[in-house]
């Protein structure tokens, strides 16, 4: 028995009578699923039971959200063929395989980790060209958390001795050099040389012969130099690196089993006395990572909770800060990641985003878009052009139901 008192009066109430009003007082106070107010993070269980709200449940106005998702389905890529019979003229000799058709233009919006829309074929596994960047980004600094390197800003050559880095070029590399497209590495690797001369090798991105600067002091999207920082980071981990996507990222986030990380036949190193295939940091010349919308919606998701999963920490939030930071050099890139941060006098990339949005962006057009300041994450497959005109669409949905 307990007593409660009010003034003079005092009530009488028996203890199951008081854990029903308790019972009762939060139940009227706890927020309903996926409401503004309830601040536990959602995150979708391994498998295709990834839950679904209604706009209006996310604070998303829902014909503006329909109206985005409409201008979507109409925007079929030009660039990629479907059956990838111009891969060669654009990017030149392939050197590992490609599929012979695709999937149709399809995507994915999460709001606070639910599917708000979906279009198309979203659990086809296709190339992703160099959304793969970002993901071997995420290697490099789980690489770094685990102390395998000392400091992303330690020249390459202290670690790897397997002749790459011996000239006097290429010894002052640094992984941040690697990380930000500044590392000026120059040699030959697989059969494809890092100057991008010549049509037969490189296609439509074939480059004019220019004079190398020293690492760190000259950006340029260079595939063959990416490639250089995957088999340095084989030579660590000494394990295939897509053991190590599996094993360190994607199966703790709960991805299908569906994904591959497909290496070319003659990406080959020989670690610790055993041959280990070497992978790419994209498509271009074959390969790479083939994933689904909804895996990527994973990894993005990933990001946007600060490289936390469910209470796992995958990869540290210093992590995804610093690899969402841009760097002095070039455009608006971090660690294999494209950012939304202008200097003076230059435009956003997508001005209709906030400027702390960032994304992974593969040929295609492939993209992961995260948008922290309105908790959404956004993946493209097959989509023409520029992002920017449905992410305006999707942040209309997201302001009119505010």
């Amino acid at each position: 028995m307990i007593r409660l008192g009010w003034g003079h009066s005092t009530i009488r109430l028996g203890w199951g009578t008081l854990l029903l009003l308790v019972a009762f007082s939060v139940s009227c106070h706890r927020p309903p699923i996926g409401s503004s107010a309830d601040t536990r993070p959602y995150f979708p269980p391994k498998g295709a039971d990834w839950a679904h709200r209604t706009p209006a449940q996310v604070g998303m106005n829902a014909d503006k959200l329909a109206e985005a998702v409409t201008f979507a389905k109409t925007q079929e890529t030009t660039q990629m063929a479907p059956d990838f019979s111009t891969q060669e003229e654009i990017f030149g000799k392939l050197l590992g395989p490609m599929p012979t058709s695709r999937a149709k233009t399809n995507g994915i919006v999460l709001r606070h980790g639910y599917i708000v829309a979906e279009w198309g074929d979203t659990q086809a596994v296709d190339p992703t060209y160099s959304v793969a960047k970002s993901v071997l980004s995420t290697v490099l600094g789980i690489t770094i958390e685990r102390g395998m390197i000392p400091d992303i800003h330690q020249p390459v050559a202290s670690l790897i001795h397997d002749g790459g880095y011996d000239s006097a070029q290429n010894r002052a590399i640094t992984w941040e050099h690697h990380a930000r497209q500044t590392s000026e590495w120059k040699g030959e690797l697989w059969g494809k040389n890092s100057d991008f001369i010549g049509k037969e090798a490189f296609g439509k991105g074939e480059r004019k012969p220019r004079t190398l600067q020293a690492p760190g002091s000259y950006y340029e999207y260079n595939d063959v130099r990416i490639n250089r920082l995957a088999l340095s980071l084989l030579r660590l981990w000494k394990k295939p690196i897509p053991d190590v996507v599996r094993d360190e990222i994607m199966t703790p986030i709960g991805a299908s089993d569906t994904w591959q990380y497909i290496t070319y036949p003659n990406a080959v190193a020989t670690v610790d006395g055993k041959p280990m295939p070497s992978v790419s940091g994209g498509t271009r010349w074959g390969g790479g990572l083939r994933i689904s919308a909804r895996d990527e919606a994973r990894f993005g998701y990933l990001f946007l909770r600060q490289g936390q999963w469910n209470g796992k920490q995958i990869v540290s939030g210093d992590w995804v800060k610093q690899a969402t930071t841009r760097g002095p050099v070039g455009p608006a890139y971090g660690y294999l990641w494209w950012l939304n941060t202008p200097k003076a006098g230059e435009a956003k990339p997508w001005p209709d985003a906030p400027a702390s949005s960032f994304a992974a962006l593969g040929a295609g057009q492939n993209t992961i878009w995260v948008d922290p300041e309105h908790d959404l994450v956004i993946v493209l497959r097959w989509h023409n052009g520029n992002p920017n005109e449905l992410i305006k669409r999707v942040l209309a949905a997201v302001n009119a139901g505010s």
